[in-house]
């Protein structure tokens, strides 16, 4: 009989498509590069000499979720860099994440529909708010992909 504990003695890469960097609650109402950062696997992504021996990730989609009142006018991008550059996703509106239930998917840029995010480069991808939504309503992110390597 198999040990009722063997998923867990799996990594996520050793499955497919997970979530792979979250955040809850947080407010988009300042804008700025790096406004906030999501940590890729709770700051565990291997941070190596070079790409070969980092961990990487390949992000397949990013989605906010769960507002708390309505973002709708804020604009915001995903970048790999706390500097706004390396974008991961690009600048978009948030116009459908008006009120509970709602929910938005950015698309991931054409540099990363090929690319993984190295460890080697950052352990956090960060969400750069080009306009604030201008309240204090809270959203969830959350980033959905594939393990490489840890």
């Amino acid at each position: 009989m198999a040990s009722y504990d063997s998923v867990s003695q799996f990594y996520l890469d050793s499955f497919g498509n997970g979530r792979v960097a979250v955040i809850t609650q947080t407010q988009l109402n300042t804008a700025g590069n790096a406004a906030i950062s999501i940590p890729i696997l709770s700051g565990g992504l291997t941070k190596g000499a070079n790409v070969a021996s980092s961990g990487s990730i390949i992000v397949r989609r990013v989605t906010i979720n769960n507002p708390n009142g309505s973002v709708a006018t804020a604009n915001v991008s995903i970048s790999a860099t706390n500097d706004g550059g390396n974008l991961v996703c690009n600048a978009a509106t948030l116009s459908s994440v008006t009120s509970a239930g709602t929910y938005q998917d950015l698309s991931v840029s054409t540099i990363y529909s090929n690319l993984a995010v190295s460890g080697n480069v950052t352990n956090a991808l960060y969400v750069n708010v080009n306009t604030a939504s201008g309240n204090n309503n809270t959203v969830n992110i959350c980033v959905y992909g594939d393990v490489v390597t840890f």
